[in-house]
């Protein structure tokens, strides 16, 4: 008799090598394992260091793909070879071991499984995390069963429907979903400043500054976690030392949702994922969209907070300390505010995101 490892359905899962990809795809993953499917994680190098957070019964398959967007001469005249030897490796791992469904989460480590799920026929589909589908999910839009979005509305290719699901966020954020909010008061001031799963070189120049002349009956209650990339943190924690504010500074903070549910107020980039977190636990926020990003899909995506709002939103073209300094105060001074921008962000969260879209993974796996 086969055993229920070999006889459950598989669900071959495809991301891309950034928190904004892997996050929401390691959502999935833990809801389809609790219903007793197999799933099985494609990406590439740059992928599997943010794998890290994935159950252990997820089986990780790294892959080769490349970028033609990006490089030099020869790495732009060397990725089509790639991503052809991916697709192949793709198509021969799926003649061994057929996947019930494959889902894209976008990103160029994903060509390989969704250009073989098209070619084999097996069921596919693509979940979109931003407000402006990225390259490789639009290349495939018109070629999956479904296409599922995270932020609402979504600037989707011509005759392509997508359907709003939410960005599906780990079971570390679900735990503190709606987290009782404590207004900034006479005790300590919780910040969180976060700049995406990479930091943020512009938060790491604007942020301490801003933040250092803020007034002293607000500056020494402070406790401020910030997420600075290696290169930018000696000097990030020089500055919130002579300013004597107590500071944490990391690369990447592992516990960001309690360190969430904690905050009185978070800076941010507006990245998908970052948002969805701070939705699902539902806390105040200034937002500074990554001016490079895609499509500019950062500005899209805090679009919904900032009407609703629940945050403020600073265009990087025109941040400046002063400003950010303003707002900061603005908030830490006004209790009513805070909550009312805190409860305005849990009124746009999705913590059922995952069900949504296992619900659609299961619809077309049959």
């Amino acid at each position: 008799m086969a055993s229920p490892a070999t006889t459950a359905p598989l669900a071959l899962i495809a991301a891309g090598g950034t928190g904004g990809h892997m996050f929401p795809a390691q959502a999935l993953a833990e809801l389809l394992l609790a219903e007793g499917w197999r799933v099985k994680l494609s990406t590439d190098d740059r992928g599997a260091r943010y794998a890290g957070g994935f159950p252990e019964a997820v089986e990780r398959s790294i892959v080769r793909s490349a970028t033609t967007a990006r490089g030099g001469l020869a790495g732009k005249l060397a990725a089509p070879l790639k991503i052809a030897a991916g697709v192949l490796s793709a198509q021969a791992a799926f003649r061994r071991n057929r996947p019930a469904v494959v889902i894209g989460f976008g990103g160029y480590p994903t060509i390989p499984a969704m250009s073989a799920a098209v070619t084999l026929g097996v069921p596919r589909m693509i979940h979109e995390q931003n407000g402006v589908m990225g390259r490789v999910n639009r290349l495939f839009a018109a070629r999956v069963q479904r296409v599922a979005c995270g932020t609402w509305p979504t600037d989707l290719p011509a005759g392509v429907l997508g359907l709003h699901t939410g960005n599906p966020v780990r079971q570390a954020v679900l735990d503190q979903t709606a987290a009782p909010y404590s207004p900034p008061g006479a005790g300590p001031l919780h910040l969180l400043v976060i700049g995406g799963s990479q930091g943020a070189r512009v938060l790491s120049d604007v942020v301490p500054a801003a933040i250092a002349a803020l007034p002293p009956h607000l500056r020494t209650r402070l406790r401020v976690s910030h997420q600075a990339r290696t290169e930018d943190a000696d000097r990030v924690i020089a500055a919130y030392a002579d300013a004597g504010i107590a500071a944490d500074v990391q690369p990447f903070f592992t516990d960001v949702p309690e360190r969430l549910a904690r905050a009185q107020l978070v800076v941010s980039r507006s990245g998908a994922s970052s948002l969805a977190d701070i939705t699902v636990i539902g806390r105040p926020a200034i937002l500074i969209p990554y001016a490079a990003a895609t499509g500019d899909h950062q500005t899209a995506n805090a679009q919904s907070l900032a009407e609703a709002g629940a945050a403020l939103v600073h265009p990087e073209s025109v941040l400046d300390a002063p400003s950010l300094t303003r707002d900061i105060r603005a908030i830490l001074s006004d209790p009513a505010r805070a909550s009312q921008m805190a409860s305005a962000a849990l009124s746009l969260a999705r913590p059922d995101a995952a069900r949504r879209l296992y619900d659609l993974v299961t619809e077309i796996a049959r």
